[in-house]
């Protein structure tokens, strides 16, 4: 009994685990605050979805398809992942349900990485202008401008990152209409701060809830055994007469 009791904490971990099923994820280091111009065109201007560790969460679709030269990852969509706490690690995810099989590539950029690669701007552009075409389309509804915090003569100061997100459909099907035409999928996107660069903010009550279980458990366990076994008796040699 006590050994089973000891295990328990086990068995929370995996099922703690086991919630992860359809996430695919990339864990990354916010950059350095960097100052960035407000004379258009800003970053706002692009159209893109938007999270910040105050609004970490976005329930959108994201276009898929499946691979073939040009893009063998499937369609980009791209994000603002915007206001981060330099130097600090933080945990990106992309959720979504197992009846829209579905391959996913996160991959972050820094602003200056983006802008001098050909493949990578041409890709941004292409997405912002699909988002200023159709904003309540396959990208999910517009989100409001970034309330950008200025400084001095007016510039922007922040931690920022582009998030590139590629879906690649993941399935077979008999129905020719099903594979000429691949449905956007529903996914939730998550931005997860690490506590102390350790943990995730959102695994925080469940490690603490496993940590207090453990406890317990050991408690019991050495309650239960001395029950069992009673207060050990040291046997008194007697004395010779």
């Amino acid at each position: 009994m006590v050994r089973h009791t000891l295990l328990w904490p086990s068995w929370l971990l995996l099922l703690a685990r086991s919630v992860q099923a359809n996430t695919e994820k990339t864990i990354f280091k916010a950059p350095p605050v960097i100052n960035m111009p407000t004379q258009p065109p800003t970053l706002d201007s692009l159209g893109l979805d938007i999270l910040t560790p105050d609004v970490s969460s976005l329930r959108t679709r994201v276009q898929a398809n499946f691979p073939d030269e040009a893009s063998p990852g499937g369609p980009a969509t791209w994000l603002l992942l915007y206001n981060l706490t330099a130097s600090q690690r933080y945990e990106m995810r992309v959720c979504w349900a197992a009846t829209q099989p579905t391959s996913f590539t996160l991959d972050t950029y820094e602003l200056d990485e983006v802008f001098e690669t050909p493949e990578l701007i041409t890709s941004l552009a292409v997405y912002s202008q699909i988002r200023h075409l159709t904003p309540d389309g396959v990208a999910g509804k517009a989100t409001p401008p970034i309330q950008l915090d200025r400084h001095g003569h007016g510039d922007i100061q922040a931690s920022v990152l582009f998030l590139r997100i590629l879906a690649k459909a993941d399935y077979f099907s008999d129905d020719e209409a099903r594979m000429s035409l691949v449905e956007p999928v529903n996914v939730d996107l998550i931005l997860d701060p690490y506590v102390l660069n350790v943990l995730p903010r959102s695994l925080a009550p469940t490690a603490a809830y496993i940590t207090a279980v453990a406890a317990l458990a050991v408690f019991l366990s050495q309650y239960v055994r001395s029950r069992i076994h009673g207060p050990s008796v040291v046997p008194v040699a007697k004395k010779s007469q």
